[in-house]
C-alpha cells in the first residue's frame, strides 16, 4: 500500500487518529497515538518513543527508539466511531541509528521467515485461539457467563454477539475467520483463523485480543485468554495448524504416497519440533499458569509425541477428506496457549521445524494410544520424554538450547530468560489459599 491511499483511505473514513501498534517481549500491545495531520511525516521518517518503558527493551537499550510503520497493516477501526474514528498500523522497532533493533519480537519472526524463504519455504498457520468469557460485576470472583458446554447451540447472547462482532471485525483487518464455537468448559469459546502466512496470522492474534477486550468490555463480560484461570476445568489452548508451502500455492507437506499423507520435509519439520520441544514450550506456553494447563487430563499435551487419533499427543496430523488431501496436509502442533507472544511463539516454532529439516532428522515412530494411560515404565520402554511441569524447568531447556537462543539473539534470550526467571521466584515465595486451606 503506497502513502498516497492511506492518506486517501484515512481522508474517505473520516478518521481521527492513528494507533502505532508493538508488543514487548511477553506479548503485550503497546502503542503510540498520532493524529491522522502526522501521518505523513510518520509513514516517511518514523515515529520516535521512549524504548526504556517498554519490558525486554529497558534492559538491553536504554535510549530513544523508531517505530515504522508497516503500510500493509492499515486497518481502520469501525468501533471507535462515536468516539473519533480511530485506524491501526502495526510498527516494526529500529534503533536510532535506523537499524533494526533485534529484541523486537515481531522482527524475530520476520527474520526466522526470511531465513525459511531463503530454503524456498513459505510458513503457513491456522491458529485455534480459545478463551473465557467472565461476568464482569461478579470479579474477582471468577464467574463464567452460561452453563453451556462443547459446541452448544446457545440463544443470541452477549458471548455470541462479542465473538460474531469479532469475526465481522477481524476481516477490516484482512484476517479471516474460519469457525467459531463454543468450547468444553462453562464460559468458554474459541475463535480460529483461516490459514495464512505466519506474519500476518501473529499481526491478526494481537488485533484479535484488542478487539474481543474492547467488545466484551462495552457488553459487561471479561475476556480472558489466561491458560488456566479455573481449576478443576479445561484450560484455554491454542492449537497451531502449520506446514510449509512453496509460495506458489503447492504445499510441500503433502505426499499422497504416505500412510498420514504427509511428505519427508513434513516428517523432518515434525523431528524438530520434538527434539527442540522442551525448550521451545517456554516460547508458547511462556507464564507460570501456562503449566497448570499442561497436566494429564484436561486434553492438554504433556508428553512429546505424535500421531494422528491421538489427542495426548504433542504433535497431532489432522484428518481431511480426500478432496482436500492435497491442500489439508500439515501438522497440528497442541501445547501454545494464548498467553503467548505470537511472534516469539511462531518463530521458535518455525526455527525448531528448520532444525530438524536442515540435519533431516527423523521422528520416533507414532503413537496412537492415550499416553495419558500408560505407567512410568511404559513411557520409559517407548522413550517418551514429558514437556517441563513448571516454567523454572521450562527456562533451564530454553538456555541450553543453542537453536533457540540464537534465534533470540544474546541481549533478547537473556533478558527474556532472566524475566522469567524471575517470575517463577516471585511465585514461589506466594502463599495460596491452597496452602493456607491445608496447612493452616
Amino acid at each position: 500500500m503506497e502513502e498516497q491511499e492511506i492518506v486517501e483511505r484515512i481522508k474517505k473514513g473520516k478518521v481521527e487518529f492513528i494507533y502505532l501498534v508493538f508488543t514487548d517481549i511477553t506479548g503485550e500491545p503497546k502503542k503510540v497515538t498520532i493524529p491522522t495531520a502526522q501521518i505523513q511525516s510518520a509513514l516517511r521518517h518514523g515515529i520516535w518513543f521512549d524504548g526504556s518503558s517498554i519490558e525486554g527493551f529497558a534492559r538491553i537499550y536504554e535510549s530513544d527508539m523508531l517505530l515504522k510503520l508497516d503500510v500493509d497493516t492499515f486497518s481502520i477501526l469501525p468501533w471507535t466511531e462515536p468516539n473519533g474514528r480511530c485506524a491501526q498500523i502495526i510498527c516494526d522497532v529500529y534503533l536510532p541509528d535506523e537499524k533494526p533493533f533485534e529484541g523486537d519480537p515481531r522482527g524475530v519472526l520476520k527474520r526466522t521467515l526470511e531465513k525459511a524463504k531463503r530454503m524456498g519455504y513459505v510458513y503457513y498457520i491456522g491458529p485455534e485461539i480459545e478463551f473465557f468469557l467472565l461476568d464482569r460485576e461478579a470479579l474477582p470472583e471468577l464467574k463464567p457467563h452460561d452453563m453451556k458446554g462443547y459446541f452448544d447451540l446457545g440463544v443470541q447472547s452477549r458471548a455470541v454477539e462479542i465473538c460474531q462482532d469479532t469475526m465481522r471485525h477481524m476481516e477490516n483487518f484482512g484476517v479471516h475467520c474460519e469457525t467459531y464455537h463454543h468450547e468444553v468448559s462453562q464460559g468458554q469459546h474459541e475463535i480460529d483463523l483461516s490459514y495464512d502466512n505466519a506474519l500476518k496470522i501473529a499481526d491478526g492474534i494481537i488485533s484479535l485480543k484488542h478487539v474481543l477486550r474492547t467488545h466484551s468490555m462495552a457488553k459487561g463480560l471479561k475476556v480472558t485468554f489466561m491458560p488456566k484461570p479455573m481449576f478443576g476445568i479445561n484450560g484455554n489452548g491454542m492449537h497451531v495448524h502449520q506446514s510449509l508451502g512453496d509460495g506458489k500455492g503447492k504445499n510441500l507437506f503433502y505426499d499422497g504416497k504416505d500412510h498420514y499423507n504427509i511428505s519427508q520435509l513434513a516428517y523432518h519439520f515434525l523431528a524438530g519440533q520434538i527434539e527442540h520441544a522442551r525448550s521451545l514450550a517456554p516460547l508458547v506456553a511462556p507464564t507460570v499458569n501456562s503449566y497448570k494447563r499442561l497436566v494429564p487430563g484436561y486434553e492438554a499435551p504433556v508428553y512429546i509425541c505424535w500421531g494422528r487419533i491421538n489427542r495426548s499427543a504433542l504433535i497431532r496430523i489432522p484428518m481431511v477428506t480426500a478432496s482436500k488431501a492435497r491442500e489439508g496436509a500439515r501438522l497440528e502442533l497442541r501445547c501454545p496457549d494464548p498467553s503467548c507472544n505470537p511472534y516469539l511463539a511462531f518463530a521458535g516454532m518455525l526455527e525448531a521445524g528448520l532444525d530438524g529439516v536442515a540435519k533431516e532428522l527423523q521422528p520416533p515412530m507414532a503413537v496412537e494410544e492415550n499416553v495419558y494411560g500408560f505407567s512410568d515404565e511404559r513411557l520409559d520402554e517407548m522413550d517418551i520424554a514429558t514437556l517441563p511441569t513448571n516454567i523454572g524447568d521450562a527456562m533451564d531447556s530454553l538456555k541450553n538450547d543453542e537453536v533457540l537462543c540464537n534465534l533470540l539473539g544474546k541481549d533478547l534470550a537473556r533478558h527474556f530468560i532472566q524475566a522469567k526467571q524471575q517470575e517463577w521466584r516471585e511465585f514461589l515465595m506466594q502463599v495460596t489459599p491452597w496452602e493456607v486451606e491445608r496447612y493452616l
